[in-house]
């Protein structure tokens, strides 16, 4: 009898050896070539993908109009009147309003984009942002050409009432014989007298752009104002706020202010209390209290 050998397998054993190789196969061939093609495939939604990408868009769209919609609006405007309100909403720091603010209580103007940034040194990116929306008087922007000048003599000797002038009645040339007033700035007195219905007051002067206080003085010294315009004034302590920003320089934020300092002063004593209200333009005071009385 022979021994069999441990090598020697039956046609049953090495058919399941043949079937078990031929499964390790093929597992090495899916795992290897197909399941990776498999994880790399995608479904197609483009079709999808396409609608998702406009609604995205049209949603982008509709934001960014909302967002133009809530933006503060910029209306034309004299930077020579901008408020610390004002400078602060334009994107002005604190000390550019300043600057800007002690400029204009000197009495100075200012008359070009380039002069406002000397004088505020406001950024160039701001400038460039707000500068579009500035809005200069007709005869800064479009000065009439300079007339021919001449020489003229006048007299020192004080006048009395009876011979001074009416100042709502004068004309150009008269005014010229004023020491100090060409044919430029008695164009502008008689254009300002007509605007506001004739002068009330002689403080109504400093409205007219260029008078100095020497000028202004020289005025007086040869006129009178016969005739002043009529003007209803409003009571200080009992006005509204609706009523106080119908008065030339008050605004909103100011006429409150100046409700909530009346209340905490429990009424005004004098006009010139207005001062102290936050935010009142104190080189405008005389002009304003044309305006009001005290009761």
């Amino acid at each position: 009898m022979f021994n069999q050998s441990h090598f020697m397998f039956s046609k049953k054993q090495r058919s399941g050896i043949f079937l078990l190789v031929s499964i390790i196969l093929m597992l090495l061939v899916f795992f290897h070539f197909v399941l990776p093609s498999l994880l790399n495939t995608t479904p197609d939604f483009d079709s999808k993908d396409a609608e998702v990408d406009a609604f995205i868009k049209q949603v982008d769209s509709l934001k960014a109009i909302e967002i133009e919609k809530r933006k503060p609006k910029i209306y034309p405007f004299n930077p020579n009147f901008i408020t610390d309100h004002k400078g602060y909403t334009l994107g002005m720091t604190t000390q550019e309003i300043d600057r800007l603010l002690a400029f204009r209580n000197q009495d100075k103007w200012i008359n070009s984009v380039g002069q406002f940034k000397a004088v505020t040194m406001v950024s160039d990116s701001l400038l460039a942002k707000i500068s579009p929306y500035f809005k200069f008087p007709d005869w800064v922007t479009n000065p009439k050409p300079k007339q021919k000048t001449f020489s003229k003599t006048f007299s020192n000797t004080p006048k009395t009432i009876s011979q001074k002038l009416d100042l709502n009645s004068a004309t150009a040339a008269q005014l010229q014989k004023v020491y100090g007033i060409g044919p430029s700035y008695s164009e502008r007195i008689v254009k300002f007298r007509t605007k506001v219905n004739g002068f009330h007051s002689f403080v109504e002067l400093q409205e007219v752009y260029g008078l100095t206080p020497e000028v202004i003085q020289n005025v007086k010294d040869n006129f009178v104002i016969k005739s002043p315009r009529v003007i209803t004034k409003m009571a200080l302590n009992k006005a509204t706020k609706e009523q106080l920003v119908t008065i030339k320089y008050i605004d909103y934020e100011v006429a409150h202010n100046i409700i909530e300092e009346r209340t905490l002063r429990d009424g005004f004593k004098s006009i010139d209390e207005l001062t102290k209200v936050n935010g009142f333009p104190v080189n405008k005071i005389q002009i304003i209290k044309l305006s009001l009385r005290l009761d």
